[in-house]
């Protein structure tokens, strides 16, 4: 049954027009597919002349909580989605009347909040770190002496790249929390450290009541932030604890779209154990910078998937037609890599088009694709852009 903040599936003609709350990166991308498809588009965002600005054919210029805005882009659109998950669910509800929100907003609530998202993904019997809900010192405390140390203090809300995270090792950096948050703070969580072989991640896709799934992808990060993703996680010849792993990462990504009657895609963001246990680390309810790679490497895309999702029509199977390494581009990285990329006729490079230039804020992607995609990352370490 679905619920009741998530309507039954109609299919969208091309020629209708789909608005975007934001118009960063992932929205820009999600207009080109939906544009290509024959679809209109509408974005809203704050910055004039935003990234998605360009590749949509109206700006609705105004802040993401502006309910008179959304309402304005909802008169304006056949159905909404979004871009990212920081998007004020109550005005969306608000205008339900007028506008048809195939994601719903379950998904939405859900995946703001780490508590609920944690509670969610342990209902469908799948695997997290552990964990604990604390929103004073005092359970900190007691949340420390069940989940041990180190562990690691998120806020249940707003948190991404790495803000609104502590690490605590030792009991001098718990106390730290005390001196700094206070007695009472936000509501929050503590999560044992996972002893991972590396990170991971899995796209699926979902039109309400089929669901595909992408190939399970290998991440690194630096400094919390995604820096590259290797397609597929195993390579060319995977081993039987790879496969194990692979099956495990599809079939709790179904699991969880079905659990949403997903429309559109979701990124899961995993834990891949030494012992070929998989744990879900996050969830992304749309396309995701994991899933940059998928433009130039599979016959599908993740933003081409999202918008057959929401527009109900009936998805393919994604094929991966090359293997593939994807490196973000950061502030920092810019003005040699734009410089280097003239050297480099295999770099797929994507400029965001982003207006101002900042350190660590995501200013674009690179995309090789290859057979061998070790050799692919030393080609990167040795252009000495990213140093």
């Amino acid at each position: 049954m679905p619920s009741l903040t998530k309507e039954v599936m109609k299919r969208l003609d091309r020629g209708a027009t789909i608005g975007i709350i934001g118009g960063g990166q992932l929205g820009q991308m999600m207009a080109l597919s939906a544009r290509y498809m024959g679809f209109h588009t509408v974005v809203l965002d704050p910055t004039p002349g935003c990234p998605a600005a360009g590749a949509c054919n109206q700006q609705v210029i105004a802040d993401y909580d502006d309910k008179e805005a959304i309402r304005s882009i909802a008169q304006m659109s056949d159905i909404l989605t979004y871009e990212f998950e920081n998007v004020d669910a109550d005005a969306l509800d608000s205008v339900r009347d007028i506008v048809r929100i195939p994601q719903g907003t379950d998904l939405l609530r859900v995946t703001q909040n780490r508590v609920a998202e944690k509670t969610f993904i342990n209902n469908h019997g799948i695997e997290t770190a552990r964990w604990q809900e604390v929103s004073s010192f005092a359970q900190l405390e007691k949340a420390v002496e069940v989940i041990g140390l180190p562990a690691v203090l998120k806020t249940a809300e707003g948190g991404y790249d790495g803000h609104g995270q502590k690490v605590l090792r030792t009991a001098d950096d718990v106390q730290s929390v005390h001196e700094q948050w206070g007695e009472n703070f936000e509501q929050s969580v503590l999560e044992g450290f996972v002893n991972f072989e590396y990170e991971a991640s899995i796209l699926v896709s979902g039109n309400g009541s089929e669901y595909v799934t992408f190939p399970v992808v290998k991440n690194n990060h630096v400094n919390n932030i995604l820096h590259t993703t290797v397609a597929p996680a195993y390579g060319s010849y995977p081993s039987a604890l790879d496969e194990q792993v692979n099956k495990q990462a599809h079939e709790l990504a179904r699991t969880l779209a079905a659990g949403f009657e997903l429309a559109g895609t979701l990124a899961i963001e995993l834990f891949v154990c030494a012992d070929g246990r998989v744990i879900v680390n996050e969830l992304a309810p749309r396309p995701h910078n994991s899933g940059h790679y998928t433009i130039e490497a599979c016959d599908f895309d993740q933003f081409d998937m999202h918008v057959l999702g929401i527009a109900g029509w009936s998805l393919p199977q994604p094929k991966l037609l090359s293997p593939a390494v994807m490196i973000n581009v950061l502030g920092q990285h810019v003005e040699p890599v734009f410089k280097a990329s003239a050297l480099h006729p295999n770099w797929h490079v994507h400029d965001y088009g982003k207006a101002q230039s900042k350190h660590n804020r995501k200013m674009g992607h690179i995309t090789v694709l290859g057979d061998d995609t070790q050799e692919l990352l030393t080609e990167f370490k040795n252009s000495g852009c990213w140093e």
